[in-house]
């Protein structure tokens, strides 16, 4: 009745701690990413810390790669523009990451 449990089978149990140990894993990945994301928005949202500013603007140069007749491409180059981005790790408000625009600087579009 109350002292009786049954015994797991011994070819399942362990099989089975493995598959336990990386879903705890996982849900803390999870979880630990969702706080990082969280604390991320609240930070861009909230203006913290008061003395930054949480957009910035990075100068990005656009070029355009058009295939020719013959298979060659041909390059087009446009002015270079201001694009605004967020001071966080994500994307925050339709904005990109200043860190990830500072990277990519120039960005090629192919037609």
């Amino acid at each position: 009745m109350f002292g009786s449990a049954q015994a797991p089978d011994e070819e399942s149990a362990p099989l089975s701690r493995p598959l336990i140990l990386l879903k705890r894993i996982s849900i803390a990945a999870i979880l630990l990413l969702a706080v990082v994301y969280a604390g991320d928005y609240i930070s861009v949202r909230y203006r913290i810390p008061k003395n930054r500013d949480p957009y910035g603007v990075v100068r990005i140069r656009r070029s355009y790669a058009v295939t020719m007749k013959n298979g060659k491409p041909e390059y087009f180059f446009d002015q270079p523009t201001e694009q605004t981005c967020v001071r966080s790790l994500f994307p925050h408000f339709g904005y990109p990451p200043c860190w990830y625009l500072e990277r990519r600087r120039t960005q090629q579009v192919k037609m």
